[in-house]
C-alpha cells in the first residue's frame, strides 16, 4: 500500500500493515451490517460489496481502506520490515466479495439467516487479519497455488 523508490506497489510489494488495517475498518462495517435492521443491512452490506469488488478488481493499493491508511496511517509509522505481494490479499478480497455477494442476495430474497450466517464468515475472517495478523484468503490463495491451481509468478 505505499510506494517506494518511484514504482508502484503493484511492482514492488505492499505494507503488509495495510491490508490489517482495511480489515479492522472491514469488521466495523459488517458488525454495523449485522446489528442494523433492514433496509440499513442491505445498504451497508451493499457498501461492504463494492469495497470487496474494487479490492478484487482493481487491487488492494487501489482501495479506499488504502487511501486512508497511506493518508493518515503510515505516515505515523516506521517502513515495514518488507513487503507482501499484493497477489493473495487481492485473492482475499475477492473471496470476501463471495460471502458478502451471497448476504446481499439473502437480504434481498428476504433469506436473513442466510444473509447473517454469510456476513459471519467473513467477519471472522475479518477479525483473524485485524486482530492476528492471520488473513485467511491470503492463505487459501497459497495453498491453491502450491496444488497448482494458480500459476506461479
Amino acid at each position: 500500500m505505499s510506494e517506494t523508490s518511484g514504482q508502484t506497489a503493484t511492482q514492488t510489494g505492499i505494507d503488509p500493515r495495510g491490508p490489517q488495517f482495511a480489515a479492522a475498518l472491514t469488521v466495523v462495517v459488517l458488525i454495523l451490517a449485522l446489528l442494523l435492521p433492514q433496509p440499513w443491512a442491505l445498504v451497508v452490506t451493499a457498501i461492504q460489496t463494492v469495497l470487496f469488488a474494487i479490492g478484487a478488481g482493481l487491487g488492494v493499493q487501489r482501495t479506499p481502506h488504502s487511501w486512508l491508511f497511506k493518508k493518515f496511517v503510515r505516515p505515523r509509522l516506521g517502513a515495514p520490515n518488507e513487503l507482501e505481494d499484493p497477489a493473495p490479499p487481492r485473492f482475499a478480497q475477492g473471496v470476501g466479495l463471495a460471502f458478502v455477494l451471497v448476504a446481499l442476495v439473502g437480504f434481498i430474497l428476504g433469506a436473513t439467516l442466510v444473509a447473517q450466517i454469510a456476513l459471519g464468515f467473513a467477519l471472522v475472517a475479518a477479525v483473524l487479519n485485524a486482530a492476528f495478523k492471520f488473513c485467511l484468503g491470503c492463505e487459501l490463495y497459497l495453498l491453491i497455488r502450491r496444488v497448482g491451481l494458480i500459476p506461479s509468478a
